[in-house]
């Protein structure tokens, strides 16, 4: 039987601490529980150790120690977590970075600096159903 997702929990990985607050802020206010990594290397750790994959994965490209398209490739190896929807939001806006995401694995790609509505709208569309 495949894991069920946790379907309030976000993860979010950004090592902005104002941006990480901000969508904390944001995310929290919508109803949902916010895991936060601010490095790649705190992500794979909270990757390897939940049993339950969350209902989305927020993920920033440029990280610390284990940059963004790393992170998805994790994400998609972890069993269980396959199907998890991983919208990446970056500065980095070169067509080849947005191709490399989803390439990698990722869902979607919003470039910074981004709307609040239109980053719950993309979330509500992977959620749709999936509660």
């Amino acid at each position: 039987m495949p894991l069920q997702n946790d379907a309030t929990t976000i993860l979010v990985v950004e090592d902005d601490d104002h941006i990480a607050q901000v969508l904390s802020f944001i995310l929290e206010r919508q109803g949902y529980q916010v895991i936060l990594a601010t490095d790649g290397l705190k992500a794979r750790e909270l990757i390897e150790s939940r049993d339950q994959p969350p209902c989305l994965v927020l993920l920033d490209v440029m990280l610390p120690y284990i940059d963004g398209f790393e992170v998805v490739q994790i994400v998609r190896a972890r069993a269980g977590w396959e199907n998890t929807p991983v919208v990446m939001l970056t500065a980095k806006t070169m067509e080849q970075d947005i191709v490399r995401a989803l390439d990698a694995g990722a869902n979607d790609y919003i470039v910074k600096p981004f709307q609040p509505s239109e980053l719950l709208a993309r979330i509500r569309r992977f959620l749709r159903g999936r509660a």
